[in-house]
């Protein structure tokens, strides 16, 4: 990971340049360093070797930040940290080309929801990505594939808003990575995976340091939901899920203004995962149902509404409703929980192995079919942020927690075009920065709306 400049306390950010919000478009071409993100497919227009490719948003470290510069007949788009360097274009391909060549002015213009178009100047032919090869970005028609952001590289802020009207969209959540794998409250995995347990702490004091989200795996074993790694062969009396959720129950009916919520990898068949939550005492007191309030076409409720409806707990699956019905189960949702994908953003998991050098690109889990960037005027997917490895090794872990604001701020909210909602960590309480003075930091701004 190549160090940014200093842009991660919420001073510096106020500084910096705006950012385009969805349903805004600026009638003026920006004139300060973007990503050339496609609308579409949420991924960068990257200098590759000449030519010009779809990568994964990936911050200063793979020649993806543009700068507009207005010329005769147009602009260029100058690479912002190759000399002499422009995106150009030779028949129907995209490259990279000396700004003095010929095929480098473009026409951009402001289109719908905060898009431009990237066109040839005098002709219907216009920058684009492609519908077979996700990797291509090339000279064709119109449509979406043809939309691009213009994301800044860095977002102004506003600061967040009053404790009674600030949004669960507009909050950052300290969130546990395979919270149950913690060693303390019972077993969850099989001999050598035992040995390296994802947090240190129970689910109860994770609760009291500050915790509001958790990830947890479910398994059906004998008729009910438990809580296990990769599988629950050879784990003897692994948590019952039911059992992490009475926990958060109890917490939160004792704390009134407190939000929770659960992620699911979720592998029981609903039945089971329902009777393990209906054995739950005061769980339907608390859980949170956006979709019986209309929140996907009007949008989220404020903080202070749910505290004072004691609305605390919302809990979500990672599978699909097809998948549900396929399988001839009834869909999660109508015992009230969630399929992540409907309301949702997450990048992708992994950031390598546990030891060596790490991946920071930011991307979506789900791939190009649900980009980070999805978004629309009324309602905004909650934005799920993971920043861990596939293997839990301490050393590694303080070291990258360390770094969580700077990825938070300069790679991922760039490639979602928004502020992550949910930071999901391995032991949590390791790292200078903490996880949770990050999440602090985050929860000083919002960002700006368009200019």
């Amino acid at each position: 990971m190549r160090p940014l400049r200093a842009l991660c306390g919420t001073a510096a950010l106020a500084l910096a340049l705006p950012v385009l919000s969805p349903g805004q478009a600026a009638a003026a071409v920006p004139a300060f360093s973007v990503y050339l993100q496609n609308y579409a497919t949420g991924l960068n227009a990257a200098a590759a070797g000449g030519t010009v490719a779809a990568h994964n948003p990936k911050g200063n470290e793979d020649h993806q930040q543009w700068v507009p510069v207005a010329v005769d007949g147009g602009h260029q788009l100058r690479n912002a940290d190759q000399s002499n360097v422009c995106l150009g274009r030779n028949g129907t391909s995209a490259v990279t080309a000396g700004c003095g060549s010929a095929g480098t002015t473009w026409t951009i213009t402001a289109g719908a929801d905060g898009t431009w178009t990237v066109g040839v100047p005098g002709a219907s032919q216009y920058l684009t990505g492609s519908g077979s090869d996700a990797a291509a970005v090339q000279l064709g028609s119109g449509g979406d594939l043809a939309r691009w952001y213009l994301t800044p590289v860095a977002h102004a802020t506003a600061p967040m808003p009053s404790a009674d009207t600030r949004r669960l969209d507009q909050v950052t959540f300290l969130t546990t990575h395979n919270a149950y794998a913690n060693g303390a409250d019972g077993n969850f995995a099989s001999f050598p995976v035992s040995l390296f347990p994802n947090q240190n702490l129970g689910i109860n004091r994770q609760l009291n340091d500050g915790v509001r989200a958790f990830m947890l795996d479910d398994y059906a074993v004998s008729g009910r939901a438990v809580l296990c790694h990769n599988s629950c062969d050879g784990v003897s009396n692994p948590v019952p899920l039911a059992t992490d959720l009475q926990r958060m129950v109890d917490f939160l009916k004792a704390r009134p203004g407190q939000f929770v919520t659960v992620f699911l990898e979720d592998y029981a068949p609903s039945d089971v995962l329902k009777s393990s939550l209906a054995s739950v005492s005061g769980l339907n007191d608390v859980l949170y149902r956006p979709d019986q309030e209309g929140v996907a076409v009007k949008g989220w409720p404020t903080m202070a509404d749910l505290a004072a409806r004691g609305k605390q707990l919302l809990i979500f699956s990672d599978r699909t409703r097809s998948a549900d019905i396929g399988a001839g189960w009834a869909t999660r949702d109508t015992f009230g929980v969630l399929y992540q994908r409907e309301w949702t953003v997450e990048n992708y998991w992994s950031m390598g192995g546990g030891i060596g050098s790490s991946d920071w690109s930011c991307y979506s889990r789900w791939g190009t079919g649900r980009p980070l960037t999805v978004d629309s005027a009324a309602f905004h997917p909650l934005f799920v942020m993971n920043h861990f490895r596939d293997y839990p090794i301490g050393s590694t872990i303080e070291t990258d927690n360390g770094k969580l604001l700077n990825r938070a701020q300069n790679f991922c909210t760039p490639a979602a075009r928004k502020k992550p909602n949910y930071l999901a960590v391995d032991r949590y309480e390791v790292g200078s920065p903490s996880p949770l003075s990050t999440v602090g930091t985050l929860n000083t701004y919002v960002l700006a709306p368009g200019q």
